[in-house]
């Protein structure tokens, strides 16, 4: 395991990352803080935990809208979108494995 800093809304957080995983987490960061800087007004001057919240709440509608076949962002055609999903998922499945492992070694 190593550690990947990511500046999100301003902040700076150390999040864990599986060897090999840093560049995959650091593109993730920078998604989540585009869509922050893309709210602009709304979000700015919010506490962490809500500031977090919309990010997350627009990454989700972005996921929605994927999957029930539209497209918040209609560059991408739904096949690409359906793979990089599914490619998501599974890098989340295996990260939330090995932090699974981390916590049943302390």
């Amino acid at each position: 395991m190593s550690n990947v800093t990511l500046t999100i809304g301003g902040r700076e957080f150390a999040v864990a990352s599986a060897e090999g995983e840093e560049e995959h987490i650091a593109m993730l960061g920078r998604m989540i803080d585009d869509r922050l800087r893309a709210m602009g007004a709304s979000a700015a001057g919010q506490s962490e935990a809500r500031m977090l919240l919309f990010a997350a709440l627009v990454l989700a509608d972005d996921l929605h809208e994927a999957q029930k076949g539209g497209a918040a962002h209609p560059p991408e055609d739904a096949s690409a979108i359906a793979g990089r999903i599914g490619a998501l998922a599974d890098r989340i499945e295996k990260l939330a494995s090995h932090l699974e492992e981390a916590g049943g070694a302390s």
